[in-house]
């Protein structure tokens, strides 16, 4: 088992279904891998297009051997509207894969998915807008060494 980081850069969201009838929306993102569940800030009246910039880690334990193991790893972002005298408002979601990067960080040592912008859907998948993401993954080698102490496969 390959243990590493995934690392989450919630940059921004456009052209989201609104939700308000009076006033803009207050959007923030709950973002789940697994059983780990992080949720942003509340982007205050940024309406259709809220601006977080934020950075989000998720711990990971990934097998050596993927093809023995039956698990789809995914990101889950969930866009709500926070609401001050009701229950918050549903405003899409959108489901990232990434097995693909995992498996390449355990193979380098790290892996990058570039800022991206993916598609946020409602529960019926009809389309409610766009969310960018960048996410990035880190390999911890094994007894806490850092792979810069060796030296052509040699310890330092």
């Amino acid at each position: 088992m390959t243990r590493g980081t995934l690392e989450v850069l919630l940059v921004d969201a456009s052209k989201l279904k609104d939700t308000d009838f009076i006033g803009k929306m207050d959007p923030y993102v709950i973002i789940e891998f697994g059983n780990q569940k992080r949720k942003s800030t509340v982007a205050r009246d940024d309406g259709k297009a809220p601006l977080w910039n934020e950075k989000f880690t998720f711990d990971v334990e990934y097998p050596d051997n993927i093809r023995d193991e039956h698990h789809q790893y995914k990101l889950n972002l969930t866009i709500m509207d926070k609401d001050r005298l009701s229950r918050d408002d549903f405003v899409g979601e959108s489901t990232i894969y990434v097995t693909d990067i995992l498996s390449l960080g355990v193979e380098n040592g790290t892996s990058e998915i570039r800022t991206s912008k993916y598609r946020v859907v409602l529960h019926n998948k009809t389309y409610s807008g766009e969310i960018r993401v960048r996410i990035s993954f880190t390999r911890k080698d094994a007894k806490g060494d850092d792979k810069a102490n060796y030296l052509g496969g040699w310890k330092q």
